[in-house]
């Protein structure tokens, strides 16, 4: 028995599976009015390009020029890089950002390694000791700088001077920023105090990812306690020392804001650092456009030294 075909009235609905049809009984397209993904992305790229691309290729051109941030600028080749080469306080900077990165680094990591260590145990007051610890790390950098200050006040009764008289050391107090050998030391002690409890989360974060059946494992063939933490924590917290190497290192190179508020670089340039030596081209001599060299080579230097550091670190993930 044949079906008779159906024929679409119009003003009257189609039935289910009817298929729409062209006048010459070809299937109808239909209007895909989906929005393509990538149009999503257009506004941050576009923010993007105006916030960091523009400025970052900008900086780049004016460390070629004399530029001194008002009205025009003449092109000068690689004088300004020839000039930081013969700047000695430029030079003294350097020395002073990589001691201050190797002190910051080394110290702001054990400390936070011992921190997550000590946390890490079933003490009732766990919680509220990470709170604490981690609490500095959210502070503005510039309020740790201005409370240091007080810290380091060189009066006899007042800060940590008057704490060493306190409990009988009076001979150990010192002018802590006026003085240009602990300066420095000075000003790394205020960083790793603001920053070992950053590091200690993330110590924590790893130590909470190495199962508990390997310590228990170890523990039943007769290893210690430091010959588990050798031998089973250590190699499974290389994730978390990357981590917390590559941020340190990368934090003390640029750092400024703890330098610039409690010490601005002295006594004379004692604790001057890249950082503030380029702040200070920039916005004090208005030498624009040596600063975006210095600038530049700052950038350069942190990301050398970084992609150093961390194919190190990664290929000691792999054989930990």
């Amino acid at each position: 028995m044949t079906s008779t075909p159906q024929k679409t009235v119009p003003g009257v609905v189609a039935e289910a599976g009817d298929v729409p049809r062209t006048g010459r009984g070809r299937p109808a397209r239909r209007r895909d009015h989906t929005v393509p993904p990538w149009l999503f992305v257009v506004p941050a790229l576009v923010v993007y390009a105006v916030v960091v691309l523009y400025p970052s290729l900008a900086g780049v051109m004016y460390a070629f020029t004399d530029w001194s941030g008002i009205g025009g600028f003449s092109f000068t080749g690689t004088d300004n890089f020839r000039a930081l080469l013969d700047d000695g306080r430029a030079l003294e900077s350097v020395a002073n950002t990589l001691l201050l990165t190797v002190a910051v680094v080394v110290v702001q990591n054990g400390i936070g390694l011992l921190l997550a260590l000590g946390v890490h145990t079933n003490i009732k007051s766990r919680a509220v000791l990470r709170l604490i610890f981690f609490a500095p790390a959210v502070v503005s950098p510039v309020m740790v700088a201005i409370l240091w200050k007080y810290v380091y006040n060189p009066e006899n009764g007042a800060g940590l001077n008057g704490l060493l008289g306190a409990v009988g050391l009076g001979g150990l107090r010192q002018d802590w920023l006026g003085n240009p050998s602990l300066a420095l030391w000075s000003v790394a002690a205020m960083v790793v105090w603001q920053y070992a409890g950053y590091s200690m989360v993330v110590f924590l974060a790893g130590l909470q990812g190495v199962p508990a059946e390997l310590h228990e494992a170890a523990r039943i063939d007769g290893a210690g306690s430091w010959q588990r933490f050798r031998y089973v924590t250590w190699p499974l917290l290389a994730p978390a020392l990357t981590i917390n190497l590559m941020l340190s290192t990368i934090g003390g190179l640029k750092l400024f804001d703890q330098v610039y508020a409690a010490t601005n670089g002295g006594p004379g340039t004692s604790s001057e650092t890249l950082s503030t030596v380029l702040y200070k081209e920039a916005f004090v001599y208005g030498k624009f456009g040596y600063s975006t060299a210095v600038a530049l080579v700052l950038a350069l230097f942190v990301a050398a030294v970084s992609l150093v550091q961390l194919r190190y670190l990664r290929a000691r993930e792999v054989t930990a």
